[in-house]
């Protein structure tokens, strides 16, 4: 049943690249790093996972892309769907936990190997759109870039889960958008790395709305801060995370 399950997603997503008419922005510089043969990690919202393997390969993408996929029965599912798209999986999270140091090493083993991380900041269990620090530790761990990255499609339709999964529609108009680069400089203290945690947030909900706003669509706002975890709940109040 689960690898019919997988069989059937992975053709939904050939289906929809092949019906739709699909164009790319911002690629040009991570084109360059794949180029240049310098690894990155790639940020995208969780409720944007879908088309992901093709948004890879619009900037020409041949070196080894890993994604980091929990390891409960969904992110099975996940990990087995991409496979057929020839993208690798590292299995876990980046929080707290030996489940967490383990995944954070083959992160940090791969990028050291050249090849490139996909990671989705408020996976796997949210909230929406709310930046986890486990990214920025990575990324200033290894001493690479953030790329923001998003889809959007003109026909689609929003699952009503918590993070409003993004299921596009045959025939439509879509957008692969990548964002500027986000650094993270090795010496940042924890107020710098919250600063960034939060810079990333930003940038890439600006990202994802703007890129639906093109496309005639509504946008879809982040976790309300009822939803949040209490300390998350006192920065937004305080107005230093994005809307």
């Amino acid at each position: 049943m689960r690898s019919t399950l997988c069989w059937l997603a992975a053709f939904y997503v050939r289906l929809m690249r092949a019906t739709g008419r699909w164009r790319t922005k911002g690629g040009d510089h991570p084109a360059h790093y794949l180029t240049e043969g310098k690894p990155f990690i790639v940020a995208f919202w969780h409720q944007r996972l879908l088309m992901m393997p093709y948004t890879w390969r619009s900037v020409g993408g041949d070196r080894p892309f890993n994604m980091l996929i929990s390891s409960h029965r969904d992110g099975e599912i996940i990990s087995r769907t991409i496979a057929r798209f020839d993208i690798k999986t590292i299995a876990g999270s980046t929080g707290k936990g030996k489940g967490g140091a383990a995944a954070l090493r083959q992160i940090l083993k791969a990028l050291k190997a050249g090849e490139v991380v996909g990671m989705t900041p408020d996976g796997p269990r949210g909230p929406r759109m709310r930046a986890s620090d486990g990214i920025i530790q990575a990324a200033r761990m290894a001493g690479v870039p953030i790329f923001p990255l998003t889809y959007s499609a003109s026909n689609r339709k929003v699952i009503q889960s918590w993070d409003r999964f993004i299921l596009p529609l045959p025939f439509s108009r879509g957008v692969f958008h990548w964002g500027d680069p986000i650094f993270v400089d090795r010496k940042l203290d924890d107020e710098g790395m919250e600063a960034k945690r939060i810079e990333l947030e930003n940038a890439l909900t600006r990202l994802t709305q703007e890129t639906d706003r093109e496309l005639g669509l509504a946008v879809i706002p982040p976790a309300a801060p009822d939803e949040l975890p209490k300390q998350k709940r006192s920065a937004i109040a305080s107005g230093e995370t994005g809307s």
